[in-house]
């Protein structure tokens, strides 16, 4: 999930992510009638959250957003989720929703049935269950 903000409010949405580990940068592929890229442009500072639930891994990226039109790029992202938005990545209005991360948070928990056991087990001894891992990182 993407969110942005929209003057007070925030707004989610759904989007596939490149990731670019050695460029420290997540991309998006967007539409240039977009009004995510408007937001994107006023309020720079987004939040990308990734899930696993079937693993109970769960990710959250901040990081500052710039739409970029580098048809390069735009060719070398170009899969087949991107097909069903646009005919091919000549599209001129394709663009680039290139995030670059600060910080990042991520949990990583026991199972679901697990995560009920202990959580009922903590209820019944007063105590805070172990819910798995969970840290924070500046990037």
């Amino acid at each position: 999930m993407l969110t942005t903000r929209n003057g007070d409010n925030l707004r989610a949405r759904p989007m596939s992510a490149y990731s670019a580990q050695l460029e420290n940068a997540v991309y998006f592929l967007t539409d240039l009638a977009s009004n995510k890229d408007d937001e994107v442009a006023r309020w720079p500072n987004v939040c990308l959250a990734f899930a696993d639930t079937k693993a109970q891994k769960y990710l959250s990226v901040a990081g500052t957003a710039e739409v970029q039109n580098d048809r390069e790029k735009i060719r070398e992202l170009w899969a087949t989720p991107a097909k069903a938005w646009w005919d091919n990545p000549d599209d001129p209005s394709i663009r680039i929703l290139k995030v670059t991360p600060s910080s990042a948070e991520y949990w990583d928990s026991p199972g679901t049935i697990i995560s009920y056991i202990k959580m009922a087990a903590a209820a019944i001894t007063n105590s805070k269950p172990d819910m798995g891992d969970n840290a924070e990182v500046t990037l």
